[in-house]
């Protein structure tokens, strides 16, 4: 009974993390196509915290019986790295999507009112990510596991630059717009990580720990995320690039 609750969570999962992967790449791309970003940006929102919650519950029943929920990896890896990667680092990953999620929509809700967006809620969010970072990354030490300690730094981090932007005193249209992009971004590389690499096992469990199915989704986020951020400081003058540009001119004159 238990393992097939399990398996239609992994199925609904797997939609709606296929959904937000999807949707992601309308208000990344600037495009319209059809909705507005406003309503792409809805559906992205959904299917995220939908994933993300689905993935909480996962890795929650995971730590309970890990090699009974997952069969196919009987034989391969024993207990403690299932309960480890499937288990406490699914659960981490699962809270940090759901992070990102909602706190990129209040973001977009809320734009530069930063005083609407310290909801308790959303303040809590940012702990927890915060707390279960460490307790992946502590947890991966214990089985000697890297990948969870490393998977662990994204959380810390995306819960202490929250909280120091939710407390700015004055932050910026700009540092306002860089938020925005950095949850929207970082949660489609939530997504698309756990398609690739969490999905991936499903088929060939040999991948579990391939740095390729983990590498490729944050490459590419951390490439769109560097080409937003640099585009939003042209648009308002802050690049180095016109600074470095009229200096080298200058200095061949």
């Amino acid at each position: 009974m238990e393992l097939a609750l399990f398996r239609c969570l992994i199925g609904v999962h797997i939609v709606t993390g296929a959904s937000a992967a999807i949707a992601v790449w309308v208000p990344v791309s600037g495009r319209k196509c059809g909705f507005n970003r406003r309503s792409w940006g809805r559906v992205f929102t959904r299917c995220v915290l939908l994933t993300g919650g689905l993935a909480v519950t996962m890795g929650l029943l995971t730590l309970t019986d890990p090699l009974g929920l997952h069969p196919h990896l009987a034989g391969r890896f024993d207990a403690a790295f299932v309960r480890g990667i499937f288990g406490w680092m699914m659960l981490h990953n699962g809270i940090l999507t759901i992070n990102l999620g909602w706190y990129g929509w209040l973001c977009v809700t809320n734009r530069n009112n930063i005083a609407a967006n310290r909801t308790r809620l959303n303040i809590g969010l940012q702990y927890l990510v915060m707390l279960a970072a460490v307790v992946c990354a502590w947890q991966g030490m214990r089985i000697g596991q890297p990948l969870m300690i490393g998977i662990s730094v994204l959380g810390i981090a995306t819960g202490i630059t929250s909280l120091v932007f939710l407390y700015a005193r004055k932050p910026t249209p700009v540092e306002w717009m860089k938020e925005h992009v950095k949850t929207l971004v970082g949660a489609g590389i939530s997504v698309c990580t756990a398609l690739m690499a969490f999905g991936s096992v499903r088929l060939i469990p040999s991948l579990a720990l391939h740095p390729a199915m983990w590498a490729v989704p944050l490459g590419m986020g951390l490439t769109i995320l560097i080409g937003h951020r640099t585009r939003i400081d042209q648009k308002a003058g802050l690049s180095i690039w016109p600074l470095v540009g009229r200096r080298t001119v200058a200095a061949s004159d």
